[in-house]
């Protein structure tokens, strides 16, 4: 390791600072010993994530406000998330965590590698394929990514969904936190499934588990042009 890196490890070991600060000295090792590797973008998304999660007990807590919906007059499958985590508010970008699934998911759905396209020409493309998102809450407080640290939830306003989208069929519901709004929407006459979260925390199934459930979005359960 340079000499600058064992410096930098010098410092972390002999940190007589808060466990959170050791912890930022070791992303930060890893971050410039790695950069751009896999395990660089392992830490950052998942180590960094997790410390937000767990160590951040004390920091402030201010109202997060979500992302806007993707919507159009054709969209016929909502898929519900539960809040934006971290990296996703972060990036303003839907699932942009490294390790979520659901681009992975959702692409096996419409038959369309969607998670190799940049994306700016995901949403696009996944109204083409007759695909919307959104979350069930447009504001909440929350340190961390984790839906167990949600505190006094605000749900998104879904009064002009049937305006907004007339040709909307199926709602399905990314985890079992946004599943919990999967009655008001049946109550409404659609369609819904609670599906398997796409989130990396989730890992009670594999991707192959999951993808079973997720195909149920469509009609056919088959994959290509919905």
């Amino acid at each position: 390791m340079p000499s600058s890196r064992a410096a930098l490890a010098a410092r972390c070991l002999s940190s007589s600072g808060s466990l959170s600060d050791v912890v930022d000295m070791v992303c930060v090792i890893f971050m410039r010993c790695y950069q751009g590797s896999t395990l660089a973008i392992w830490f950052q998304g998942v180590l960094l994530d997790g410390r937000y999660n767990v160590i951040m007990q004390n920091a402030i807590v201010t109202t997060l406000t979500g992302l806007a919906p993707v919507l159009d007059a054709g969209v016929r499958i909502l898929v519900l998330g539960s809040f934006p985590g971290v990296a996703s508010l972060a990036a303003g970008q839907y699932y942009a965590h490294p390790r979520n699934q659901f681009w992975r998911l959702i692409s096996s759905v419409t038959g369309e590698d969607l998670a190799a396209l940049p994306y700016a020409e995901r949403l696009p493309r996944l109204l083409e394929h007759g695909v919307g998102l959104w979350d069930v809450l447009g504001e909440c407080e929350r340190v961390g990514s984790l839906d167990s640290a949600i505190r006094k939830p605000a749900a998104n306003d879904f009064d002009r969904l049937r305006e907004l989208c007339p040709l909307l069929d199926t709602v399905g519901f990314n985890g079992q936190a946004s599943g919990k709004f999967a009655p008001q929407f049946t109550a409404a006459g659609y369609r819904t499934i609670v599906l398997p979260s796409s989130s990396p925390a989730y890992m009670a199934m594999s991707f192959e588990q999951k993808y079973e459930i997720w195909r149920r979005l469509r009609r056919d359960g088959l994959c290509g042009d919905l």
